[in-house]
Order: C-alpha cells, then structure tokens, then sequence
C-alpha cells in the first residue's frame, strides 16, 4: 500500500486526466514580451525570471506536458531568509494565460496539496476544465518540490512505501524499517548543504508573497487545496497586501494540530458514507451491518492479516499483498479521495465475508509508478508535519484524540497517522525543531470561499468551523457524497469559484452542489 505525502498522485497514464493528479511539444522559448518576461521585478529578497517551460513535464506521462501557450520560469529567493546572503533557491512558476480575450486583471495563484505536491502538475488538467476561463492561471512549484531548484525528495521512501504492501504494516519491525529509510533521506539531503528546516509554511508563503512582488502583479486571488489552504490562510495571516479574494478548498487549518486531529477526519467520513448508504433503499438492503462489518473486519485484519498473491501492476511481475487492519482502513479512506464512495460499502462487504478483491484492486491502484517515484517534495512534506505539527503535540494525546474519534479501531492501527505515516517515530530522526508561531490562526477581512466534501477523510469538514471565525466575509459551499478536493472533482465547483471570481462580495449560488447524488454500488 501507499502512503502518499502529497495530496494529489495518479495511478497511471491513462489515469492521469481524472484521477486527481498531482502530475498533470511545450514551448520552447518565453518571448521576451511575454507577461512574464515583462514583469520580471525584483524585491530585496526575490527575482524573477523567464525560461522555457520543461519538456517532457514528467517523463513517461504526455498528457501532462504544458500547454504551448504556457510562460514559465523562476523565483530566485534565499533558502533561509533569517541569512539573507546565504544560499539561494529557485520556486518554479507556470503562467497559463486567460481563454478570454479581455481577461480580468487579477490573475488566479494555484496553491498544490500535499505538502509536497507541486503545481506544475495540474497545469494541463485545469486548463482543460477552464480555471483559466477569465484569468491567468500562476501555478507554483512549492520550494523543493518537483521542478523546483532543489528537488528534495526521498525516492528510497517511495520504493520502501511501496514494498511494504506485502509486509505486516503496522508491525514493529515495518516500523524500525520505516523509520532508517527516513533517517538516510535526511541524512543525504542535510549533507548535500540543504537547510531542511527552512522548508516551512513561513517560508513558503513568503515566497508567495515576493513572486506577487516580482511579477508585478498589484492583485490577485489566492486558491490553496489541502495543505495549499495552510498555504493560503498562512500567506493571508503573514503577508495580506495585495490579496483580492481567496478560495479554499478541503481546509486545512494553520491552528489545526493534524498530527493530533487527523483521524476525526476518516472517522467523519466513515460516518458519512454509513448514514448515507443507510438512506440508499438498494445499499441498505445489499448491506444491512456494514458499519459493523466495517469495525469488525478492521480488528480482525488487525489481529489476523490476508496474505493475497496479486501482481505488480507497473511491472506485470508477482506480487505479495498484505492486508492487516491499516491498510485495508487506508483503502476505504483513498477509494473517496481519488474518486468517489460508490464502490466503498462493497469493498467492506466483500472483505468482511473473507473476498478480498476490491481492497487488493485498490491497495493496488495507490502503487507509486516507477516514473513517479522520487517526484514528491518529501522535504517540505517532513518539515511541514515534524516541525509544525507532532513536535508540538505528544504521541500520547494524538492516540487520545484518535481513540475519542474512533473507539472501535484498535490502539495499533491508530498509532499511524492515517495520511502520512508514523510521525512520532518519522519526526525526531527528521530533526528539524519545532515552531509554535506557524499555529497563529488567520484573522481577515478579505473575501473567502470555502469549497469542502462531506465525505472528505483527509480534512474534515469540522475543520472548517476552525477558520470562519477569524474570517469575517467568508462562504461556505458543502458538496454531499463528495470526498477530498473538491474543485477537479465537480463542473458545479468551478462554476461557484468562477462566479465568486467575479464578484466576491456577492453570496454564490450553491443550488447545483445541493443536487449533487451519488449511487453505491451492490452488484
């Protein structure tokens, strides 16, 4: 199974157009009176500047080559900004410009999930869905992560992720393993002269700020998903000038302990997903105890793992799966984020009564391809989770928290984070300290809406009651049935952003996401 650290991975090429990616010829030359080119200023701490797009974007996936009309190029920023004159690094940027011939002036900047992720890899699907239908697109490769200088990334953990399929996951010796895999990544990087604690939100949302600076821009809207909302509010909290309007999607709050929080999300979602199949005739009928079938089987699998021959999807070659009671949790939580629920009460009806095809099928699917191993921002995933998160909390009140939200799982599937791994263990060898002051909450009263999915298992949808207090213009549109990042998810998302873009202090219209349905599935 997969433990992915950002928010958005295909699962293949083919895959790669709807599967929420995090990926997504190219142009050759940035004209030298491109946008981009022309608004190359510069700041005290930040320049900009044009380059030709890369090409192929992600080797092995054509589809999310960039777009020929796309600018490209790079911010130049110190990597710690307490050492001005120390080392610099380079934050990609890809700048999609407006289908409309008389675009709006304030352009949208696209702020990746994760952390980790990256918004190069977006850039062709989102095109394609028109978030550019008014406005330049500024899509943002985080610093370190995927086109970006430097790339910092733990392919050894991808590769070790991905082996663990086919051992005992949350057994003591998968974590000892785990845990050396970590320590050497750090080790690599921090002696190739890299500063991994200055991998942070701090960090990163100042360099959101001074790409606003360098590029001439006076205003523009800001749009974060998953850890890109931290993102966001983190960026309209430290550094609001010229921010228009922002837009949230599947919140994740800056004075949110994840590490502590993190199961209250799945447990919502398994919530969810059980009152909703339970008011479906046909999924009610098909599955009478499937909440009970649910808890059962976790514990179980927990106590008695499924050892099930399958076979390597990337490679064709055979493959040991083991089931034990996290992974088969973690592909119920996955199944409503990469997609949708209407196959989840199958998985666990089929898996309560001993078929193990579904969950296999999709442990499968969360397989990093071999393309994609090492593409991840691993450092700033590590960084953002140790420094501001577990090592501001204890073990012991994240495992409090957990079994408040979800009594019915046993104490050793809770001990994993269920997005991100063993961060007590992950975190001291990480060794990166800690900062209080990322936890500050957001006070504004700029425009916001916040997007979110009643079914999202990766940030609940309680979180959101974090962030409206501090934020005095701020809508909130749920979308039922609907899981993690909700915008590439549904046409209806789009159309509220869209027309929230056009005015902000207008209330949205979120009639069509009321009317959104989903079917489960009982064949």
């Amino acid at each position: 199974m997969s433990l992915v650290v950002w928010t958005n991975q295909p699962v293949s090429p083919d895959d790669a157009p709807t599967a929420n990616a995090i990926m997504v010829s190219v142009l050759d030359q940035i004209y030298v009176d491109s946008p981009l080119a022309a608004a190359a200023a510069t700041t005290p701490t930040a320049a900009f500047e044009s380059a030709p797009c890369p090409s192929p974007n992600v080797a092995g996936f054509p589809s999310l080559d960039f777009p020929a009309n796309v600018q490209c190029g790079y911010l130049t920023v110190p990597e710690n900004r307490s050492k001005p004159d120390g080392k610099k690094i380079k934050v990609f940027v890809a700048r999609v410009p407006a289908a409309s011939p008389t675009p709006q002036p304030d352009p949208i900047v696209w702020l990746a999930g994760g952390p980790g992720g990256a918004g190069s890899f977006q850039v062709t699907e989102l095109t394609r869905q028109g978030l550019n239908a008014d406005r330049d697109v500024i899509f943002v490769d985080q610093r370190g992560t995927h086109l970006s200088d430097p790339l910092l990334s733990c392919p050894e953990y991808d590769e070790f992720v991905n082996d663990a399929i086919g051992v005992p996951f949350t057994a003591e010796s998968t974590t000892v393993a785990e845990t050396a895999v970590i320590k050497a990544c750090r080790d690599r990087l921090a002696a190739a002269g890299n500063d991994l604690a200055a991998y942070n939100s701090a960090e990163n949302a100042a360099d959101i700020a001074d790409l606003r600076v360098a590029l001439g821009i006076d205003e523009w809207n800001v749009y974060g998903v998953s850890y890109g909302s931290k993102l966001a509010l983190t960026v309209l909290r430290d550094h609001p000038e010229g921010i228009r309007s922002v837009v949230l999607d599947s919140v994740s709050p800056p004075a949110n302990n994840i590490a502590e929080t993190w199961w209250q999300a799945p447990a919502s979602s398994f919530r969810g997903i059980f009152a909703a199949c339970a008011a479906q005739p046909s999924c009610t009928a098909a599955y009478p105890n499937l909440e009970a079938d649910f808890f059962a089987t976790v514990q179980r699998l927990t106590a008695t793992p499924v050892v099930v021959q399958a076979t390597d999807p990337a490679t064709g070659t055979p493959l040991t799966v083991n089931i034990d009671g996290f992974p088969f949790a973690y592909a119920v939580i996955m199944a409503s984020e990469r997609g949708d629920a209407s196959r989840v009460p199958k998985m666990i009806a089929d898996m309560a009564r001993g078929d193990a095809a579904e969950t296999v099928a999709a442990m499968l699917a969360l397989q990093t391809p071999p393309e994609i191993v090492g593409l991840g921002g691993h450092a700033l995933a590590f960084t953002v989770f140790c420094r501001e998160h577990t090592d501001l909390t204890t073990a012991d009140a994240a495992l409090a928290t957990a079994r408040s939200a979800l009594p019915q799982f046993p104490d050793q599937v809770l001990k994993v984070q269920p997005k991100q791994g063993r961060l007590f263990t992950e975190c001291p060898v990480w060794d990166v300290g800690s900062d209080p002051a990322t936890t500050a909450p957001t006070v504004s009263d700029a425009p916001v809406l916040i997007l979110e999915g009643a079914f999202d298992a990766a940030t609940a949808p309680g979180w959101v009651d974090i962030v409206r207090p501090g934020l005095t213009r701020s809508q909130y549109v749920e979308f039922p049935f609907t899981g993690h990042s909700v915008l590439d998810k549904h046409p209806c998302a789009m159309t509220i952003m869209q027309a929230f873009l056009a005015d902000p202090a207008r209330p949205v219209d979120a009639a069509c996401a009321a009317r959104t349905t989903l079917t489960f599935v009982t064949g």
